[in-house]
């Protein structure tokens, strides 16, 4: 047997792991992986009505709703346009931040199933105040609904009243929106609590798990309304999901069994670490990210009073390249950042700070970030980056 060295020394520096610091699909953690190795089952059986059932009731405690879930065979992007088709009928009035891509997408979804859309546009990196919503439902007495992007991935803002908005729907009993999809396990939301009607989120985010499971959470009013208004559509009707789970504890559409298996055993992991342990990690681990990154010259893009806590978009140094800075992260130090979109694309890259990140992976992070700088002639203090983060980090 002759071996060739280089190409086995290529074959491991090829295959070697990335550290995934994306906003998604983040890094899975390996327990979350082996739960998906398992015989393949009847989704007609009791065995799946035993993981089903788990997987809903699990999904009501992480949204922290006695509501309806919904464990969706879809990206998120499924789930945000299921509680659009599922609500929204023509002619219905429907305010909406929009200051970036996702929430520019959700605008057109709505408009796409007849709503008038009551836009708060802000400049990417800023969001629309509560007093902007406050003023927007204090003109149009009539809306149906309030739709949000929580978290908008695409510039790293993150509203932070959602807790308050119910105070503007109960005037006239509209609905209350959250796209949770890059959020949802990573920051605080209490679905009952803060009067929210329908939520939604991606495994693939601050759940750790791999894509293709989109959990929806509606309460009952909204399952009333929907029940009596169906959509129509086949694969993201709601109610249909609604009538098979309370019959059988099935789904009416063959689900994807393994993904089902590693979401699971996700939730399983962020209950046993607790919501609120869970909460506070991600903030002291974005925390030490936005300091340490700044420390060695890199600023965020969003305002300070928007900054989401699980995705840090920083703007690119004068003259440092998009793709080369990337392309040299990745292959060198095997680290995954994101870039920009639209207007933003080769002016900022995106780091994800979600999931299982922990010490290692933020440290790592700063570190081949200032490396990579380093090489491409930019000279930055990487001791006083990851010193400063090591500090914030303490709390852990």
């Amino acid at each position: 047997l002759i071996i060739n060295k280089a190409h086995c020394e290529s074959y491991r520096v090829n295959y070697l792991e990335y550290l995934v610091m994306l906003p998604g699909p983040t890094n899975v953690p390996e327990r979350v992986m082996r739960a998906m190795y398992v015989p393949m089952i009847n989704h007609r059986s009791d065995d799946f009505v035993e993981l089903y059932e788990d997987c809903v009731e699990k999904t009501k405690k992480v949204f922290m709703t006695n509501g309806e879930a919904v464990c969706l065979s879809a990206s998120g992007t499924g789930a945000v346009e299921a509680s659009v088709v599922n609500l929204i009928k023509k002619g219905d009035k429907v305010i909406i931040p929009v200051n970036g891509e996702f929430s520019s997408r959700l605008s057109q979804m709505l408009e796409w199933a007849g709503a008038t859309t009551i836009k708060l546009e802000t400049p990417p990196g800023e969001n629309a105040s509560f007093e902007d919503v406050k003023e927007a439902f204090d003109n149009n007495k009539d809306v149906k609904a309030f739709y949000c992007v929580w978290n908008e991935t695409s510039t790293g803002t993150m509203i932070n009243y959602l807790d308050r908005v119910k105070d503007l729907t109960s005037r006239n009993d509209s609905y209350y929106v959250v796209d949770g999809v890059s959020i949802v396990g990573g920051e605080e939301l209490k679905v009952d609590k803060w009067g929210v009607d329908i939520a939604m989120t991606g495994a693939q985010k601050a759940f750790a798990a791999p894509p293709g499971i989109s959990p929806i959470v509606v309460n009952e009013r909204t399952k009333k309304y929907m029940i009596e208004n169906p959509p129509n559509t086949m694969y993201f009707n709601l109610p249909r999901y609604f009538k098979y789970y309370e019959e059988s504890k099935h789904t009416p559409f063959t689900p994807a069994l393994p993904l089902l298996y590693a979401y699971r055993e996700a939730m399983n992991m962020i209950l046993e670490e607790g919501l609120d342990n869970r909460i506070r990690r991600h903030r002291i681990c974005s925390g030490a990210l936005y300091s340490g990154l700044s420390t060695i010259g890199l600023t965020p893009f969003a305002k300070e009073d928007s900054r989401s806590t699980v995705v840090i978009a920083l703007n690119y140094l004068e003259g440092l390249e998009d793709k080369t800075f990337r392309n040299t992260l990745a292959q060198k130090f095997r680290v995954l950042v994101a870039g920009g979109f639209g207007n933003l694309k080769g002016k900022v890259f995106r780091v994800g700070c979600m999931g299982e990140v922990q010490r290692y992976h933020v440290m790592r992070t700063i570190s081949s970030i200032a490396s990579t700088l380093d090489m491409m002639g930019y000279k930055v203090d990487a001791k006083a980056g990851l010193n400063i983060a090591e500090e914030k980090l303490k709390e852990l």
